[in-house]
């Protein structure tokens, strides 16, 4: 090889060189790029799967709080459909009445 032959062979190896740097440059930063976005998006989804859990978590809390102080409103409430069940039995109007003209 000739000399002139030999730069310019020289030259292309760092033109292929530096274009393949570049492109390892720019993999790496799209594959860091979909992991920071792949990040955020399953951080959000733990943070709605988790809140989803807190509130699971204080409606039960709430539930065994609330039912030994509601056990009288059940009675009450049968006896309340119970009597309307009578009320919805009766007749709205006195036997042998006559109707209003």
């Amino acid at each position: 090889m000739t000399p002139v032959n030999q730069d310019q062979a020289r030259k292309w190896m760092w033109i292929f060189l530096a274009a393949l740097v570049a492109l390892q440059i720019y993999f790496v930063r799209e594959l860091l790029a979909a992991l920071f976005l792949f990040t955020l998006g399953f951080g959000a989804l733990a943070g709605a799967a988790l809140i989803f859990f807190l509130f699971e978590r204080a409606g039960e809390r709430s539930l065994a709080w609330v039912e030994p102080r509601t056990r009288g409103v059940g009675v009450l409430a049968r006896r309340g459909l119970g009597l309307l069940e009578d009320l919805s039995k009766r007749p709205f109007r006195r036997p042998r009445s006559e109707p209003a003209q």
